[in-house]
């Protein structure tokens, strides 16, 4: 699974509240059914992390590293589309021969198509889908293995549902009320030139600004308090994203070649478009971490961690989950030295910086 080794997409939460005590005996009455009961109707619900055939959910399961690890699972079973046309369609030749017609009324198709299903429905294995989720109750951080919105909705809704608890996603949003009490709209308006329209997208400008700040501020480097020093750099592939269809596509993708340096780069920037996502390197000595940083979702997707030193399992999982802590605590790092510039008397003139980097930025 995602969590245990390789890469992985992430999108990061903190829990408002503490888990319940009796939170394994609350997984474990709302946990997945047997496969046997799937049928055609889609079948929600919780099973252990390390696999998706995991239904018994106790500390053996559902523990892992001193962590809560769980998937939310999603069965069903569905005849493939075109394995129902093909045997419909013969259903409706060997109709058409019997009675010397041309012609299936749709009532006999509509027969023959229900026929077909409830024939071959419980001999096609159901389908599994799983979304992976890691709970640090020390930390009251859940790490969910997905970037996409309509996973994280249906997530949210059985968690809540299941615990009593609303996960709330650490994004711009979050971090400005917990750490400066503001929203987005009482940010400043963001201008990284001077075709900026000003509309406050709090992801996008922080992503172009950690581009900018990776370039002239020393590299992207950043001392974290109990962690250390970080440097930061952006990578290709790039997409821009303007909110004003007057200056061109909303979005564009830089890909190939040394597409920091690219022309293409250059315009997007001056005629106002912001980072929307690119790649990411974040080191501290010898480890690295790499993925992709979606500033509109605020997710990660192909997240690499450091390579670790534990061997035993559950000591792997736990040192990879802690690799995952530190890169949300230096991104929170990160975004806090950026709203701070951002909400001081100084943001005028740290503005006028980033416009000179954009003006004077070399091009191929």
């Amino acid at each position: 699974m995602p969590f245990e080794q390789g890469t992985f997409a992430v999108t990061m939460f903190s829990l408002p509240e503490k888990m319940p005590e009796n939170y394994l005996e609350l997984f474990s009455q709302d946990k997945a059914g047997s496969l046997e009961s799937v049928e055609d109707e889609l079948q929600i619900g919780w099973v252990g992390g390390h696999h998706l055939l995991e239904t018994n959910i106790n500390e053996s399961t559902a523990i892992c590293g001193g962590m809560i690890y769980l998937n939310l699972r999603k069965a069903e079973r569905k005849i493939p589309s075109s394995l129902l046309k093909a045997i419909c369609k013969r259903e409706e030749m060997a109709y058409q021969h019997a009675h010397q017609t041309m012609r299936v009324p749709s009532n006999i198709k509509k027969e023959i198509k229900e026929k077909v299903v409830g024939e071959y429905l419980p001999k096609i294995p159901p389908s599994l889908t799983g979304i992976p989720m890691v709970i640090d109750t020390a930390m009251q951080m859940l790490y969910l293995g997905t970037a996409s919105t309509a996973q994280i909705d249906l997530f949210i809704e059985y968690f809540h549902k299941t615990v009593g608890i609303e996960p709330v996603q650490i994004n711009p949003e979050w971090y400005l009320a917990k750490d400066f009490k503001v929203s987005p709209d009482e940010l400043p308006n963001v201008m990284f030139s001077e075709c900026g329209d000003g509309e406050v997208t709090t992801g996008r400008d922080f992503l172009t600004w950690l581009w900018y700040f990776s370039e002239q501020e020393g590299g992207g480097m950043l001392e974290v308090k109990s962690y250390g020093e970080f440097a930061f750099c952006i990578q290709g592939p790039l997409t821009f994203a303007g909110t004003s269809e007057a200056r061109g596509a909303i979005e564009n993708t830089l890909k190939n070649g040394d597409t920091l340096r690219a022309a293409e780069a250059k315009t997007a920037l001056t005629v106002g478009k912001k980072l929307k996502n690119a790649k990411f390197v974040l080191e501290r000595g010898n480890d690295v971490w790499t993925g992709a940083f979606d500033a509109d979702q605020f997710s990660f997707s192909g997240l690499a961690l450091p390579e670790g030193e534990e061997i035993d399992p559950d000591s792997c999982f736990a040192e990879r989950i802690a690799n995952l802590d530190i890169f949300r605590a230096v991104l929170a790092a990160y975004f806090k030295l950026f709203a701070e510039t951002l909400l001081s008397d100084k943001w005028g003139e740290e503005e006028n910086k980033i416009r000179q980097w954009v003006d004077e930025r070399e091009s191929r």
